[in-house]
């Protein structure tokens, strides 16, 4: 590689970041026109870094090419959202049950404490910050989970729904308290030691009331 392709190559790499921190935090919203020439001047790069951006964001299903338009933010695909959710939900409730037994005071200590966090953003709410929050709080959960393979595929799942949208709470902020009381009464289920079936169905029901929430406010049918 010659130094101009790693300095470009560079510079790609800053525009992808830029560009999906921007979409993630919600900066440029679905819908919003990306424009080439505008984006490199902010950035102090010329077009080609920004176009090579744009296009991974493409392929990570964050933007999509109308005509006549040109590149835009993507919104939610209901059906990817819809498969993410149902699959994450399975997986994840199997890794939350088999680390439940392995979940010590220290942690639940850790996951009340970001759930208390969750809380306060409430106030003021910030879907972004949030979910951030919520994933955090759920990785303590299933990150004592003694299967890689499941672990494996529980971060995939996350991974996944990160790239279908950053906040499902964006949409249906209502859902985020109810989100939050469903946090605490895991958090006992796990503190009492209740049997892994019980904590496996709690955590899956935590997960598909997320995903009923915002198929009920976009009206889409999952039946």
């Amino acid at each position: 590689m010659t130094e101009a392709e790693t300095v470009t190559g560079s510079k790609s790499e800053r525009a992808y970041i830029s560009l999906k921190g921007q979409i993630a935090d919600g900066t440029y919203s679905p819908g919003y026109r990306l424009v080439l020439s505008k984006i490199a001047e902010d950035l102090g790069v010329s077009v080609v870094p920004v176009r090579e951006a744009i296009r991974r964001l493409e392929a990570e299903g964050l933007v999509s090419f109308q005509r006549n338009v040109g590149a835009t933010v993507a919104g939610i695909d209901p059906t990817e959202y819809l498969y993410t959710m149902q699959t994450l939900s399975i997986i994840e409730g199997a890794a939350t049950a088999l680390s439940s037994p392995l979940i010590g005071p220290e942690d639940i200590i850790r996951a009340r404490a970001i759930n208390a966090q969750m809380r306060e953003c409430l106030q003021h709410f910030d879907p972004v910050r949030f979910t951030r929050l919520n994933q955090d709080f759920h990785n303590v959960l299933y990150e004592n989970c003694p299967n890689p393979h499941i672990l494996d595929l529980v971060h995939r799942g996350w991974a996944r729904l990160a790239s279908v949208r950053s906040s499902t709470f964006r949409f249906v902020p209502g859902r985020a308290r109810e989100s939050v009381e469903e946090h605490e009464e895991l958090l006992h289920l796990i503190e009492s030691r209740a049997d892994a079936d019980e904590v496996e169905r709690a955590a899956r029901l935590h997960r598909s009331a997320t995903l009923d929430a915002y198929l009920a406010h976009t009206g889409t049918d999952h039946s």
